[in-house]
């Protein structure tokens, strides 16, 4: 049978809780109004952020995030339908023509943040003691202040911000279209970046090694242009840090996920001491296990020889995950529900695609949307149950507002593998099979070397 056929009917989103098209009324009339509205907030408050009393204040950060939120939605739904279609010009043209109109747009709200983070400690402190408007964004004026000693002048900020779409973010849109655009030639068709990656999990080992040598041959093929993409991200970071006095290349990641440099230090010294007898002896229980004395890197994400992959159905992944939900919050079922009862989710892997999957939190007043590549198997079901974590948090935590809804990675994370591994002891205690339970565990247990091992 077809394996397209065998997923079942894979849900596609309906963006248009956000706007009903690209060339609608309401989206123009949001970027006319935002635009407007702009400028006089900027006439109102622009050299003036210092001198406001604690209910002022908080009254301009509340028309700040009103603001804020009506940008957020249009570049939401840019985003969107760029992802859906990465290698269609006309998304690219839209998407492009709606970064420049924020962009403009952003420029003139520049100041409000910059001058909140002149304010002197002693001041706001009083401020916010005076003001329960104001003392409510204190969670979001500490955060967002916490860049302060990084901050440039003025000129140089707007300069910045200005510049940004025509710097990094045109480097990195280059590199999501090269990618989408590529194709793997594979048994006499041509694969998308999904489909040949897909087949490094195939039970037959022929098929993962033509996949590996494909995947690679294209890539290093392609090896020049993304050199260049990845040396030119890489400079460009380096120059506005230094301007910015961090003092190491993650210190800026680290700052936004708030944790300390030696922290995070701390924990790439505790995973690579324990390469050998976490990484390395699993690889050599692997390797045991296909009768090899050392794994071929195609091998590496391989399901057991004895395992008998089975297509997992749409319809029986979404009642897994939410069974599993279910088992531990009725209330966490419910809102998980709502995506597969809404067109909420994006599941099919299509060319021009993005890869890989994601939930976008939107804004507070919409919803999220999931994107997926939905392929039927095992690990599909765990990353539907991962994103879907992350897609229940978004809806817990609109009711924080639109400046503090959002979350560092490090929280965010923990909705999403929580959900996830909900999901994975479920199956795992309704699966009475001890070889498909020994292929489980050890899907497992590669997902977290994936992530934890493979990136420190």
């Amino acid at each position: 049978m077809n394996d397209i056929v065998a997923l079942g009917t894979l849900p596609t989103w309906d963006l248009s809780d956000l706007y009903p098209s690209k060339d609608s009324a309401e989206l123009a009339s949001d970027l006319d109004v935002a635009a407007r509205e702009a400028e006089t907030f900027a006439s109102n408050y622009k050299g003036k952020v210092g001198s406001l009393d604690g209910t002022a204040l908080g009254a301009s950060i509340t028309e700040y995030e009103r603001q804020q939120e009506r940008l957020g939605r249009v570049m939401s739904f840019a985003h969107l339908v760029y992802a859906g279609n990465i290698t269609d010009p006309e998304s690219g043209r839209f998407f492009q023509t709606m970064q420049e109109k924020v962009n403009e747009i952003a420029t003139v709200l520049l100041f409000f943040e910059l001058e909140l983070r002149r304010l002197e400690e002693t001041d706001l402190n009083a401020k916010l003691e005076a003001s329960k408007c104001l003392a409510k964004f204190w969670p979001w004026l500490r955060d967002m202040r916490a860049f302060r000693k990084h901050q440039l002048s003025d000129e140089a900020e707007k300069l910045l911000l200005e510049k940004s779409i025509a710097g990094r973010s045109a480097w990195v849109r280059l590199f999501d279209e090269s990618i989408a655009e590529l194709r793997f030639p594979f048994n006499g068709k041509d694969l998308t970046e999904t489909e040949i990656l897909d087949r490094l999990s195939d039970p037959d080992g022929e098929v993962r090694r033509e996949a590996a040598q494909s995947l690679g041959t294209v890539l290093g093929d392609n090896i020049r242009p993304f050199a260049l993409i990845t040396n030119t991200l890489a400079k460009d970071k380096q120059i506005e840090d230094r301007w910015r006095n961090f003092e190491y290349p993650i210190s800026s990641r680290n700052l936004s996920n708030f944790v300390e440099d030696e922290v995070v230090d701390a924990l790439l010294t505790a995973v690579q001491a324990a390469y050998p007898r976490i990484s390395h002896r699993y690889y050599r229980i692997k390797a045991k296990s296909f009768g090899v004395d050392k794994l071929d890197y195609w091998d590496r994400n391989a399901p057991p020889p004895d395992k008998d992959e089975r297509i997992i159905t749409w319809e029986a992944a979404r009642s897994t995950v939410l069974s599993a939900y279910g088992n531990f919050s009725d209330e966490l079922a419910e809102i998980g529900g709502r995506f597969f009862e809404n067109a909420w989710i994006d599941a099919p892997a299509r060319p021009g695609k993005a890869s890989g999957a994601f939930a976008h939190p939107t804004v507070p007043s919409s919803h999220p949307y999931l994107l997926l590549n939905y392929q039927g198997k095992t690990r599909d079901v765990m990353t539907l149950a991962h994103e879907l974590g992350h897609g229940v948090h978004q809806v817990l935590s609109a009711q924080q507002g639109h400046l503090m809804a959002d979350t560092p990675l490090t929280l965010a994370e923990t909705a999403s593998v929580f959900g996830e591994m909900l999901t994975f002891q479920a199956m795992l205690k309704e699966t009475d099979d001890r070889v498909a339970r020994r292929a489980m565990l050890a899907g497992k247990v590669e997902d977290m070397i994936n992530t934890v091992v493979r990136q420190t």
